[in-house]
């Protein structure tokens, strides 16, 4: 097993920040996965929160330490652009200082302090955790608000409504990975999101009852949103200061093959089979498969029958 960076018995994680010392030879190993930054040192990002719209810090930057997110990212098309600029503006006319996101996600963990010579090591068993993980199908269709534990801002989000169990079973890994470097695991009984804008300050008096009703029926009256809404997870990534770590589930072919039935399946590089919505049809799915494949893949003995 590889060692982890821990700190010194009966010390805990006060004492662990503070220690400077470097890893073992044999714990510096550099993670595999893709990371797309900019060049860090160790000082990390400047602390500047004119810079970030009046956010206000739930944790003191101290030079050194590197707030660090794990998520599962969303890649907004134009069509879900278009939902929030339904959304965005009616929501503003009960809460005018409402922003809207810059990027989309749905949160594995809360933001946690990393030392800078503990980013690597953690990123490497956060992959090894997620390797085995498939790519899966989730809905957030479910207007919903929230705001942070401090109560110093507000978000407005879509509620993830199926796929909780996934999720449930990720944040458990990425828990564990927060217990082996004593670091505050998730919320108990999470409630899975995608934030599309958020305040500063506790919005939810005027946000919540008729407001949110009308932004629910905005939702659910916007065409194919039941399809626009339905989202696959095919990442999972980290962000660490100004580094990100993207580490990709397992990929899987998707395609229905009774449309009158409304079954979909996938069809794993390991030969298991599982039900998944939606996909491509089988014909444009068989088409893109060797010879080899194809065959397998048309062996009944393969499937999985789920009604």
């Amino acid at each position: 097993m590889r060692p982890r960076p821990r700190p010194a018995p009966g010390r805990g994680l006060e004492a662990a920040i503070v220690d400077r010392a470097p890893f073992p030879a044999r714990g510096c190993q550099y993670p595999t996965a893709c990371c797309t930054c900019s060049q860090g040192t160790e000082e990390g990002p400047e602390d500047d929160s004119a810079k970030h719209g009046g956010r206000v810090r739930t944790f003191p930057h101290e030079r050194g330490n590197w707030a660090t997110h794990v998520y599962v990212p969303y890649e907004a098309g134009e069509d879900f652009l278009e939902l929030l600029d339904a959304l965005l503006p009616h929501a503003q006319t009960y809460v005018p200082r409402l922003v809207r996101m810059e990027a989309f996600h749905v949160s594995l963990s809360q933001s946690v302090v990393l030392r800078h010579h503990w980013i690597l090591p953690f990123v490497q068993a956060l992959k090894d955790r997620v390797a085995s993980f498939q790519r899966f199908c989730f809905t957030a269709n479910r207007v919903k608000i929230y705001t942070n534990q401090e109560k110093t801002r507000t978000f407005v989000g879509l509620e993830v409504t199926s796929g909780h169990a996934q999720f449930l079973d990720l944040v458990s890994e990425v828990d564990r990975v927060m217990e082996e470097f004593e670091l505050p695991t998730f919320y108990q009984d999470p409630s899975f999101h995608i934030s599309l804008a958020w305040c500063v300050g506790d919005a939810r008096l005027q946000l919540e009852g008729q407001c949110l009703r009308e932004l629910q029926a905005i939702v659910d009256e916007f065409e194919d949103s039941e399809i626009l809404l339905r989202v696959r997870a095919g990442q999972v990534r980290c962000k660490s200061g100004n580094k990100f770590f993207s580490m990709p589930l397992n990929s899987f072919w998707c395609c229905d093959l009774d449309p009158d039935r409304n079954h979909h399946w996938t069809l794993r590089r390991d030969k298991q089979a599982s039900q998944c919505t939606p996909g491509p049809s089988v014909s444009s799915l068989l088409a893109g498969l060797g010879t080899q494949w194809r065959a397998q893949f048309q062996n009944p003995a393969l499937w999985i029958n789920v009604h």
